[in-house]
């Protein structure tokens, strides 16, 4: 079983409260971040690596691969894992990676999607990823920073 601290859904990916306000409230060593698009971008790998301290360990995967490893992490290892939708964390789920709790921290709005919380908006494909979470036993919340309260989501689908 691989120690996944927490996995958030973030738009941003990392970035500072991510790379260091989340890592160190969690105590984590090693952030995972499971996108298909950024496992093949170097730039914007880099770029995200300027915001994480050093002695922090990053990973770039694609959703497949992620669930096709993530089970040979080393005990050692205490991963945050993020992700930019619901629906790849549905998808790493659905593949068997062990995901207990998922924090909502950063969704933009766009066109067709409904603001729900002050970082959250989403739209019927949103919604019903977050459904299926939910009956797959998953636990959901919109934190944006570890001090602020949770607010369960499930209200708003």
């Amino acid at each position: 079983m691989p120690n996944i601290l927490l996995t958030r859904i973030d738009n941003r990916l990392i970035h500072g409260q991510v790379g260091v306000t989340w890592v160190n409230h969690l105590g984590a060593n090693l952030i995972v971040v499971a996108n298909d698009e950024v496992a093949e971008d170097e730039v914007q790998q880099d770029l995200m690596d300027m915001v994480v301290p050093e002695v922090i360990g990053t990973r770039y995967f694609t959703i497949q691969r992620t669930v096709d490893i993530i089970s040979n992490a080393a005990e050692d290892q205490l991963i945050f894992l993020v992700c930019r939708t619901p629906q790849d964390v549905l998808r790493l789920v659905e593949g068997g990676v062990p995901l207990k709790k998922v924090n909502i921290g950063n969704m933009h709005f766009s066109e067709g999607k409904q603001q729900v919380a002050s970082t959250v908006s989403l739209d019927e494909s949103d919604k019903e990823a977050f459904r299926k979470l939910h009956k797959l036993g998953v636990e959901l919340e919109i934190r944006r920073v570890p001090d602020e309260k949770p607010e369960d989501i499930l209200k708003f689908l």
